[in-house]
């Protein structure tokens, strides 16, 4: 070992235990500092904690293979934590459920709207049919859209990418955009938010308020019905 310098590296990145302790560590120093600024929109823990891991991904030339080799437990928890939405949903279903017809209606609304307009942003700036396809989903959580880019014969992994690119831009986008446009109401701020963000925007909903948490996970759920069943039929027609 102290022929090469580099070599405890070597052994430690090989490590599992290494990428776990560093994806929990680097999103617990920016969830600090988003504490800190009192939740501001651009300073988003999934945001930084995403490009600082990168760079240290490029820095230290480790594939994506290796890190998601160790962080892969952090991704095994996003099954339990989208369970776990349904305590905060019990708790507040009297609200949920005086609201049902109005979520209905903005279910379809904003699902449609999410996918129409993305792929018509895309025809209009000449993008690859290929590219369209794995664009189309991007308003669900990335399971979903992952599995819906496969059934077009799409790239899931184009796909994953505009998901969580779209998660974070929403994150950052929808509180400051509500409190333009003038909508208090956190039933809808929240339902919003889980339309056009899925996971990314329902945890900057609950960072805002529980009301538009819970609002939010419902959005997100039912969007990736709806999505997975609109996709098919939209791209179907409008890229005839």
């Amino acid at each position: 070992m102290s022929d090469n310098p580099f070599s405890l590296w070597v052994y430690l990145s090989q490590s599992p235990l290494l990428w776990l302790t560093v994806t929990l560590l680097t999103y617990a120093v920016t969830d600090a500092v988003s504490l800190k600024t009192r939740r501001h929109p651009l300073a988003n823990p999934v945001l930084h904690s995403l490009w600082i891991i990168g760079a240290f991904l490029l820095l230290t030339n480790t594939s994506y293979t290796t890190y998601f080799a160790g962080a892969q437990f952090v991704h095994f928890l996003l099954g339990p934590a989208t369970v776990a939405l349904a305590v905060p949903l019990y708790e507040n279903r009297k609200r949920v459920a005086a609201a049902v017809l109005p979520m209905l209606v903005a279910l379809a609304v904003g699902s449609l709207t999410a996918i129409v307009s993305v792929v018509l942003l895309a025809r209009a700036f000449g993008l690859p049919r290929e590219v369209i396809l794995s664009l189309a989903p991007k308003s669900v959580t990335a399971g979903v859209a992952m599995g819906i880019s496969e059934s077009l014969h799409a790239d899931p992994s184009l796909t994953a990418v505009s998901v969580i690119l779209t998660g974070i831009m929403g994150a950052i986008i929808v509180t400051p955009l509500m409190n333009f446009t003038g909508i208090t109401d956190f039933r809808g701020r929240g339902f919003a938010a889980g339309i056009a963000a899925h996971g990314i925007g329902t945890a900057r909903a609950f960072q805002v308020d529980e009301v538009a948490g819970v609002f939010a996970g419902i959005a997100m759920s039912l969007n990736a019905l709806v999505t997975s069943l609109l996709v098919p039929l939209a791209v179907t027609y409008l890229l005839r």
